[in-house]
């Protein structure tokens, strides 16, 4: 059995990674495949994935929880 539809949405993401030559510090990774993460996840849920990332940061900036994605269930 394979998962083809999961390969196909990672494909770009490690075409991109290839391309940028990785990352510099050991965090690095593990955000890029974060925000890669949060990204599709928004795309699929039809969420603009710009827009919810700057919600997140303002909110968290001010010390309150970060929003939850549209279709999110408790």
């Amino acid at each position: 059995m394979t998962d083809n539809s999961a390969e196909r949405t990672l494909g770009p993401w490690v075409i991109s990674r290839r391309i940028s030559q990785g990352t510099r510090t050991e965090q690095g990774p593990l955000v890029f495949s974060l925000l890669a993460g949060v990204i599709q996840t928004c795309r699929k849920r039809g969420v603009s994935p710009w827009p919810y990332l700057a919600q997140v940061v303002k909110q968290r900036r001010t010390g309150e929880p970060g929003p939850l994605a549209a279709g999110t269930r408790l």
